[in-house]
């Protein structure tokens, strides 16, 4: 669908349509992620509109792909940016990192589906993330760690993701407050296929667990590795890895590992209430749309356009600086969890809506650790 011109309007005009953009990769090596996104995004868009939209006004969708390219995005924001309300952002991190500046300068609301800290530390005005940020996952990991007793944590991250590295500095930073020792401490790169090496210095460390931050099929390699290895300690992964897009190439090697999601990915183990009712919302539709349950990047897309719609409906309006100051002072539960924005918070998210969860017969089940603490905020 193509966008009309304009910069956005007042919810009175009448029955002009609020323009959405979404920024999303549909092919290269971010595909998997930005295809779960799209479907989620577009499922939230068309509830929306079939219950009369946003204060009678529908949402008009309009996808660019930036092929898993910063480059790309660039040139994607650039052909919507005059003919959008606001524009939800790429998952890949690069590319959103490298739109910033522009929506610094354009001033329009951006609700970014990629969980790189650097989009909110400093603040942008005008940039909000939907995930819980690397560093969220970071500390939310390192409670679970101190929880159960480890201390001693070997991490392998991707030196090309501005995501990974941001978990990495948030393990660094926060490490020594648990109670936990890093070491050692490997690199590799989006493109690396072996991991012999990594396992040879965390087989010869005490390292207790190890932890990876990667995406896409570096995760998968390492995966499928670590289990012919011999390597006995747990293997903890993030997010990027809370999909059915892991598990189906992971295999029988996926089996037993910690992954940290959001806790929509868990909904099923929640008690009844507001959290619990706004996950089935999202799981219900979804599953019966495409036969299989929504993966953490389809809890962000849906997240994302529901804030979006919640701050436009509270700003009565979609211009952009109105629907930017309602997001600020947004308090709204999604399937991601219950959103805090504020001045000096455009991530929204605790470690409270982060379950550490394992992989049990291709699926994942919360674990005991989560389950406790899962049920003090899951009916809320």
């Amino acid at each position: 669908m193509t966008a009309t011109a304009g910069c956005g309007g007042d919810a009175a005009d009448g029955d002009d349509p609020i323009r959405v953009a979404q920024i999303v990769s549909l092919t290269g090596n971010y595909s998997p992620l930005g295809s779960e996104n799209q479907k989620s995004v577009a499922l939230a868009v068309k509830q929306i509109n079939d219950a009369g939209g946003v204060g009678g006004r529908r949402i008009q969708l309009t996808v660019r792909d930036d092929k898993s390219l910063p480059d790309q995005a660039v040139l994607a924001f650039n052909e919507v940016k005059g003919d959008a309300d606001a524009i939800i952002g790429s998952p890949f991190s690069n590319s959103a990192l490298a739109t910033i500046p522009l929506v610094d300068r354009e001033k329009i609301p951006y609700l970014s589906l990629t969980p790189a800290d650097e989009q909110v530390k400093p603040i942008h005005p005008y940039v909000f993330v939907v995930p819980a940020t690397a560093g969220t996952y970071a500390e939310a990991t390192l409670q679970y760690l101190k929880a159960t007793g480890v201390s001693r944590l070997a991490v392998a991250f991707d030196t090309r993701s501005s995501y990974a590295n941001a978990g990495a500095k948030g393990l660094k930073d926060k490490a020594a407050a648990y109670g936990v020792t890093l070491a050692p401490i490997e690199e590799f790169q989006t493109s690396a296929t072996e991991f012999g090496a990594v396992f040879t210095h965390v087989r010869s460390s005490p390292a207790q667990a190890l932890m990876v931050w990667a995406t896409g099929a570096p995760a998968v390699a390492l995966t499928k590795q670590y289990a012919a290895s011999g390597l006995k300690i747990p293997l903890v992964m993030t997010g990027s890895q809370a999909s059915k897009l892991f598990l189906d190439p992971a295999g029988p090697a996926a089996e037993g590992v910690t992954i940290a999601s959001s806790i929509g990915v868990v909904g099923n183990a929640l008690p009844a209430g507001p959290q619990k009712a706004a996950i089935d919302e999202l799981a219900t539709a979804f599953t019966a749309a495409h036969g299989y349950p929504p993966p953490q990047f389809a809890q962000d897309g849906y997240s994302g356009v529901k804030l979006l719609a919640a701050a436009i409906s509270k700003a009565g309006s979609s211009d952009r600086a109105k629907v930017r100051d309602a997001l600020e002072g947004l308090t709204l539960t999604t399937p991601n969890g219950a959103y805090k924005y504020s001045a000096t918070d455009h991530s929204g998210l605790t470690t409270d809506y982060i379950a550490l969860t394992t992989v049990r017969d291709g699926g994942f089940v919360p674990t005991d650790y989560s389950k406790a603490k899962l049920a003090t905020v899951g009916g809320r």
